[in-house]
């Protein structure tokens, strides 16, 4: 805001300045490419939304499409953005509980309730965890998500082998493959369930009773 100025007799020959153009501010760097990506994962979040253009997302932030691609090379980078966010958001966390918890009941449960939170708090991320979003996006993307499932199932496996040892079981690597393929189907399908009523029918719907008979 501009310094006050004292109140003087106006000159009768005075003339009104111009006003003055408002200037954009020039995000830092790094800045404009986070932009890019929130507003990504907010058009992601509209319930049917179709395939979404570079054109939109351009109008959306009100530059060009040039200005896109002078952060990301192409639309696919953009999903890549989205992914890595995905990786480094639940994997963090899926360490975290691993190293909190000794028990390895709770640390099953706490993994498969955080993953399906983390889904519910971040819609457009939903979308893209299940691969809706990426149906006519580059291969590589939806082979990027499937590898996500499938760490999440070894982390799982690792942690339910232990507990069958503790157990006793006789055949504790086959049980734990087994749980963990039934335990990740559990959470894509509640992630696909969310994302394709239009993110009505929450992911912890009855999650309590729903682990108690999945888990045991």
């Amino acid at each position: 805001m501009s310094d006050l100025v004292p109140d003087a007799e106006p000159s009768p020959h005075a003339t009104s300045a111009p006003a003055e153009t408002p200037v954009r501010k020039r995000p830092k760097p790094g800045e404009r490419r986070v932009q890019i990506l929130e507003a990504l994962a907010t058009m992601l979040e509209q319930p049917g939304a179709e395939r979404i253009t570079t054109s939109a997302l351009a109008a959306r932030l009100e530059v060009s499409e040039a200005a896109l691609y002078r952060h990301f090379a192409s639309k696919a980078q953009m999903f890549e953005g989205l992914i890595e966010f995905i990786e480094q958001s639940v994997f963090t966390l899926v360490n975290q509980i691993s190293e909190r918890e000794a028990d390895h009941a709770v640390r099953t449960r706490k993994l498969v309730v955080m993953v399906l939170q983390f889904g519910e708090k971040n819609p457009g991320m939903t979308r893209v965890m299940v691969g809706d979003a990426l149906v006519f996006e580059n291969d590589r993307l939806q082979e990027r998500m499937n590898q996500f499932f499938d760490k999440l199932e070894s982390s799982l496996k690792q942690s339910l082998r232990d507990a069958a040892v503790a157990g006793g079981a006789a055949t504790p690597t086959v049980d734990a493959q087994v749980r963990a393929s039934v335990i990740v189907a559990f959470m894509v399908g509640r992630l696909q369930r969310f994302a394709r009523s239009g993110f009505k029918r929450l992911p912890s719907e009855h999650l309590d009773a729903s682990l108690a008979t999945i888990l045991g």
